[in-house]
């Protein structure tokens, strides 16, 4: 995907300055040019190019029908961030990030369950029946439980990938996100240490102008995924439409032929009909082909519960490019493919996901995706 994004607009914007020399993690070394009037300045040919490369896997996680978690809550990045998320439809935390939010999801449902329910007894009058005491109780419930889980209400299960605004802040999301193998994407200044983070963005977190530039790039890379989620959506439904309109020509091809047989001489029948056969032939060897093509394209595996973009990488590339492959593949072979594509990636438990993946090749979704809310992580 090419950027739209040039270094002229992030240097209006701030994003190259760091923090103070005094305060800065030296695992950012790479990604800072030089040192100004006591300041790290962030070197923004790598901010650039790293940026491309976390909206290229975006916008794949996106295309997946995955939800990406945004969080925020620091005070200059929580407005910016609920504004831009809100418009492609994503889960948001802006308030405190509430404890066990990933790790324990089963009992954060609850809560925003809790939220219905509420939501029901005012539909259905029951509301009406409690006392004014009971009633204001409920109301500060209700109220509390929007403020902090409103904006991820919609998210069933757990997320395809989280991004985060100033790892430094938000450590306990980092945590967890590492504890059950979601891939990282955050915002790093000079001051935060990058090696938990799978796809690092150095610039500047703590200016508005900047996050809102870096915040505007990445939800276009993922409405982008989102609307090509879309097309291929009505590409797949298009086809099964036409399916009957062409069963019904050849019906009626069938039918004006039959009266012409009859009409030609018997010689000249004799002579048609080795044609038809060499037709037939030709049609036969043709009809292959697409077959090839289907076999060849690779299926999306971070649809498995706890493969991420990179996980799928390394087993795309080691041959494992189909969920019947990975379905067949025995665990340790997988680990071990992992480990050897990268070091970061060995303490990853690839345990359940041939089960899944058999799911997966079966077209059984429904079934694969109630397995998914009931594990944590792809363990069971």
């Amino acid at each position: 995907m090419a950027s739209n994004v040039e270094v002229k607009d992030l240097l209006e914007a701030g994003v190259h300055f760091g923090h103070l020399t005094r305060k800065w993690n030296p695992n950012m070394s790479p990604y800072i040019y030089m040192e100004r009037n006591g300041i790290h300045v962030i070197n923004l040919y790598k901010t650039v190019a790293k940026l491309d490369e976390a909206n290229e896997a975006l916008k794949k996680i996106a295309a997946s029908g995955r939800k990406i978690l945004f969080v925020a809550t620091k005070k200059q990045a929580k407005d910016i961030v609920a504004d831009k998320v809100s418009k492609i439809n994503m889960p948001y935390i802006t308030e405190r990030w509430p404890g066990g939010m990933l790790t324990n999801f089963v009992t954060i449902r609850k809560a925003v369950k809790k939220m219905a329910a509420i939501d029901r007894m005012k539909k259905d009058g029951t509301f009406n029946t409690l006392s004014k005491k009971e009633r204001l109780q409920v109301d500060r419930l209700r109220a509390k439980l929007e403020k902090n889980l409103g904006s991820i209400a919609d998210m069933t299960r757990l997320p395809g990938a989280i991004f985060i605004v100033d790892t430094m802040r938000e450590h306990i999301a980092v945590k967890e996100a590492q504890k059950l193998n979601i891939p990282i994407f955050a915002i790093v200044d000079t001051n935060s240490d990058p090696r938990p983070i799978d796809y690092v963005i150095p610039a500047n977190d703590d200016a508005g102008k900047s996050i809102e530039v870096i915040m505007g790039q990445v939800t276009e890379a993922v409405a982008q995924g989102l609307a090509e989620r879309k097309n291929d959506k009505e590409e797949k439904e298009a086809p099964a439409k036409e399916a009957p309109a062409k069963e019904e020509a050849p019906a009626k091809a069938e039918k004006v032929a039959e009266p012409v047989k009859e009409e030609k001489p018997a010689v000249e029948a004799k002579k048609e009909e080795p044609k038809v056969e060499k037709v037939a032939k030709e049609e036969t060897k043709e009809e292959p082909k697409p077959a090839k093509a289907k076999a060849a394209k690779a299926d999306d595996l971070t649809k498995i519960e706890g493969a991420g973009p990179k996980a799928a990488e390394a087993l795309v590339n080691s041959g494992i490019d189909t969920y019947a492959k990975l379905a067949k593949a025995d665990p340790e072979k997988i680990k071990e493919i992992l480990t050897e594509a990268s070091s970061r990636m060995a303490h990853l438990d690839p345990t359940s996901w041939p089960k899944q993946a058999q799911m997966a090749a079966d077209d059984k979704w429904d079934e694969l995706k109630e397995w998914q809310e009931n594990a944590k992580g792809g363990v069971e």
